[in-house]
């Protein structure tokens, strides 16, 4: 099927279920390209709001609603928790989630909630349309990276001077710093006009 690309934010994932019909066992399939909501993050990674988000969605009528099975790809932009540098990279992700037909409607049950009493783990279809992006939402900040690397041996950053080490090569290394006991001492040796580090004789 080929590939259609929506323009809408929100429009791109809401979709019309009246082509399904309710009846039970009826299907269709879908794949199309969409602009990712805004605030796809995490703190340190991100799908950047207007991306390129590749959807291949089933929508399958049953008793209680209309049953969505599908799988999404998105560009993943961060930095990496050891050095900061950039990071480029894909997320992809899967996800089942029923929707119900509202109270009311035709083949919605009897215990379907009214408008304003929707359980949290449930989700409803407003009239005949479905609008998927809380459930891409939930999918594809759950399967981001809480810390994200350039690479899966970055060495990270010195602890002495911040450069990446990756950069700055293995024989990238810092003075061991002066006891400040010994400059303490020293400074005090040149207050008095003699070399530093000099021992007092005193006779027995």
């Amino acid at each position: 099927m080929p590939t259609a690309r929506t323009n809408a934010p929100r429009g791109g994932l809401v979709f019309d279920m009246r082509p399904l019909g309710r009846q039970a066992g009826s299907a269709r399939t879908q794949a199309l390209t969409v602009p990712a909501p805004d605030d796809l993050r995490l703190e340190l990674a991100a799908v950047p709001a207007g991306a390129d988000v590749r959807l291949d969605v089933r929508f399958e009528a049953v008793t209680e609603g209309v049953l969505v099975t599908g799988s999404a790809t998105a560009p993943l932009t961060g930095e990496c928790a050891r050095c900061l540098a950039p990071v480029a990279d894909t997320v992809a992700v899967g996800f089942r989630e029923l929707y119900l037909y509202p109270a009311g409607s035709p083949r919605g049950h009897a215990d379907a909630a009214e408008p304003g009493e929707v359980g949290e783990d449930e989700r409803y279809l407003d009239g005949d349309l479905l609008d998927l992006e809380q459930a891409l939402r939930d999918a594809v900040v759950l399967a981001l990276p809480m810390s994200p690397l350039c690479r899966q041996d970055c060495p990270g950053l010195c602890v002495e001077c911040g450069v990446p080490l990756a950069e700055a090569g293995p024989g990238h290394g810092h003075e061991a710093a002066p006891d400040p006991r010994w400059a303490a001492l020293k400074q005090f040796d040149n207050q008095q006009g003699r070399p530093a580090g000099a021992i007092d004789l005193q006779e027995g």
